[in-house]
């Protein structure tokens, strides 16, 4: 009889939740773009790469920006096809060429889209459709998922509604955008730590972004820390977004803090190996209830070790061998050589 596995078991037939890698690493510039691409072939697939075409871009030259971008996705530099891309805002005149121009000169498909600076349930809906359009038009096979930036008043008001959007894969918050769009009414030291996590209107609006994002299944994404040179203080904002707020990825705007995100999102070896013991007991009692170190567990507490073993693969940890039954045959061997 073939073991069960739980990715067919816990989730009451329904795909587990999306689990993206821990970082999002934005860059600009032609320099930075290499620079974090070559970072990423030596790390491998353990954060995303965001090809910024909004902030990147030099007012008059969003064309020839975006062919740049389009030029290294999918190139001899994009191994993982783990790249994406941050467009123009609903409200500038060149978003939509911005995806038109990509979709066209990408030698494949980026991983996903950033919609920045969304202001409306129906400015998100009209620009994700735009994309499914425009990918279907050009002959490209699978969806591209979107990726919104909850950055104003309007979309923390609809955060919910934004969540629950079709072909919307994950939400992010952009904290300088949020507090300056206060005028003054949340002070400067918001935007950097340990103010960004203790202010209440800010504490408010990562709650509910987090919130909304694990009612939907998607993935909530925690804005930047400023800190480039203590990476310390790096690994402390990716912490407590984790443990405090329920973040399972975050920003980087340093090659520096691509590690130490990485590392703070990443499980300890020891929750790891408490995971693939439980679950393996679950798998031989066909996963009904069973106890461990004079604790009981059930399927509730079974998907939350799943989600340990999820994690781990996702910031490069080793996975116990034993652990090899509980994955779909060849999983594991895939993923080390990815």
């Amino acid at each position: 009889m073939r073991a069960i596995l739980p990715a067919e078991v816990l989730f009451d037939g329904e795909a587990p939740p999306t689990l993206l890698p821990a970082c999002d690493h934005y860059a600009g510039s032609e320099k930075l773009m290499l620079k974090s691409l070559a970072l990423q072939q030596q790390l491998g697939p353990v954060f995303d790469i965001t090809l910024d075409c909004e902030d990147g871009a030099e007012v008059g030259r969003e064309a020839e920006h975006a062919e740049l971008v389009a030029s290294l996705i999918g190139s001899e530099h994009d191994r993982h096809g783990r790249v994406g891309v941050r467009i123009h805002d609903f409200h500038h005149p060149h978003w939509r060429d911005d995806v038109r121009l990509i979709l066209r000169a990408a030698k494949r498909a980026p991983a996903y889209i950033t919609l920045p600076k969304i202001r409306a349930v129906g400015d998100a809906a009209e620009m994700v459709a735009f994309i499914e359009a425009t990918r279907v038009e050009m002959g490209i096979d699978k969806p591209i998922p979107a990726h919104l930036l909850v950055e104003t008043h309007g979309a923390l008001a609809r955060v919910f509604d934004l969540a629950a959007l079709s072909g919307v894969e994950a939400l992010s918050f952009g904290l300088m955008d949020f507090v300056s769009a206060h005028d003054g009414a949340i002070p400067d030291s918001a935007m950097r730590s340990p103010g960004q996590f203790d202010h209440p209107l800010v504490r408010r609006a990562k709650l509910e972004i987090a919130a909304a994002c694990h009612t939907f299944g998607k993935v909530p994404s925690h804005n930047v820390s400023t800190e480039v040179r203590d990476m310390s203080v790096v690994a402390g904002d990716a912490i407590r977004a984790r443990n405090e707020f329920g973040y399972t990825r975050m920003w980087s705007i340093h090659p520096a803090q691509v590690s130490a995100i990485v590392a703070a999102f990443a499980p300890r070896e020891e929750e790891v190996t408490l995971a693939t013991e439980i679950l393996l007991a679950a798998q031989a009692a066909q996963w009904g209830p069973t106890r461990h170190a004079d604790s009981l567990h059930d399927r509730a507490s079974y998907r939350y070790y799943w989600s340990v073993l999820r994690r781990a693969r996702a910031t490069g940890l080793a996975v116990p061998a034993e652990a090899a039954p509980l994955f779909a045959p060849g999983e594991l061997a895939q993923e080390a050589m990815s």
